[in-house]
């Protein structure tokens, strides 16, 4: 009898290993076929198709992602207009008709008013600051707590640096050559803009030359040097005015719908991740790097006027935009939480900068005066 049960315990702890190695077998062969599954995703964007700078970062990010997962989630990029309108893309995002957008969040300011501090505030953070807020001060989880309603995940997606004030066709002496001035200007920095006396118009940018062409607008602003360049505004308006006060450091940005990304394996998450921190980085190289030379084309060649904004018209721009700030959170808990955020962080970094950037900028600046004296 105890030999029987002997052999019975025997065959049952063979069927149990079995069972046990089965389970295991098959769920290796689950794993490994989830990792190898290939996600094709669709990518929407603002810009007009291959626009350099704004518009080839997407692809640079989409080849990346591409190489880094081993074609393993391979995203197709679309320019503005051809799956939806450039200021389609964050309802087609939110709403999983496609599963990412390339963008800026100030356009989605008549939904949020508090979207435009993730892109650019008037006499705000510069691009160095704004990756610093975003990334180690509390910018980016206020950033995704904003976008979460609408199933949006956030991420810092470019930036362009320091832009110009905008091209017009006529000069600003004084904040009355401001008034009834029709200009492309979106975010906060047109709000501005309209408490100055003018009238701000946001456009997508690739209607941009044609709207300054026909007289649909008086003004615009776009970005600098190098992708004005590139659209041609040099040949629609004579003046070219700086410094870029409604956009000292604009960050762009990659939305990824909140569902498309949890479907995601974790390895494939952060290869989206890093990859947008990549492209945040490699933009703003890009336009370091290109636009003092375009700058050269434009006046040199093309004879467009180089204009500094007069300091009385910027102190005044400032005292408003010091005005709109404060006005925006109102009773929004949350975008009273963001204001506070930014700026505190303001605050604390022009310190550090004024005995660091600035004091430099300006030390380089007098050795290079004092070098050519006579």
């Amino acid at each position: 009898m105890l030999k029987n049960l002997a052999v019975l315990c025997l065959v049952l702890a063979t069927a149990t290993l079995a069972a046990c190695g089965h389970n295991d077998t098959a769920a290796t062969a689950d794993k490994t076929q989830a990792s190898a599954k290939i996600h094709k995703w669709r990518m929407v964007t603002t810009w007009p198709k291959n626009l350099p700078g704004l518009g080839v970062a997407p692809e640079r990010m989409a080849d990346m992602v591409r190489t880094m997962s081993n074609g393993r989630l391979d995203i197709t990029v679309f320019g503005a207009g051809e799956v939806v309108p450039a200021m389609g893309v964050f309802d087609a995002v939110s709403l999983g008709n496609v599963e990412m957008g390339h963008g800026a969040a100030y356009y989605w300011k008549g939904k949020l008013p508090a979207a435009p501090f993730f892109t650019a505030v008037p006499f705000g953070l510069t691009a160095q600051e704004m990756n610093g807020w975003l990334l180690h001060g509390g910018g980016m989880a206020l950033w995704e707590e904003l976008y979460a309603p609408f199933d949006l995940v956030p991420l810092a997606g470019g930036n362009t640096g320091v832009q110009m004030a905008g091209w017009f066709n006529k000069e600003i002496n004084s904040l009355a050559d401001l008034q009834g001035l029709k200009m492309r200007i979106p975010g906060l920095g047109g709000e501005v803009f309209e408490r100055a006396g003018g009238s701000a118009i946001t456009i997508p940018g690739g209607e941009v030359y044609t709207s300054l062409q026909t007289g649909v607008i008086d003004a615009a602003e776009w970005v600098g040097p190098y992708n004005d360049l590139a659209i041609g505004l040099h040949q629609v308006a004579k003046y070219y005015y700086y410094p870029g006060w409604q956009e000292p450091g604009p960050t762009l940005e990659v939305i990824v719908n909140k569902n498309a990304m949890a479907s995601l394996p974790a390895d494939l998450q952060e290869i989206l991740r890093v990859a947008s921190l990549a492209i945040n980085d490699d933009m703003l190289a890009e336009f370091t790097t290109r636009n003092n030379a375009a700058l050269e084309e434009m006046v040199n060649k093309h004879q467009v006027q180089l204009r500094r904004l007069p300091n009385d018209v910027l102190a005044e721009l400032q005292l408003i935009s010091a005005e709109v700030l404060a006005s925006i959170p109102g009773d929004d808990e949350l975008a009273q939480r963001i204001y506070a955020s930014y700026s505190q962080y303001r605050t604390q970094v022009m310190a550090y900068h004024e005995i660091s950037e600035r004091a430099y900028i300006n030390a380089r600046a007098a050795g290079e005066q004092g070098d050519k004296a006579p």
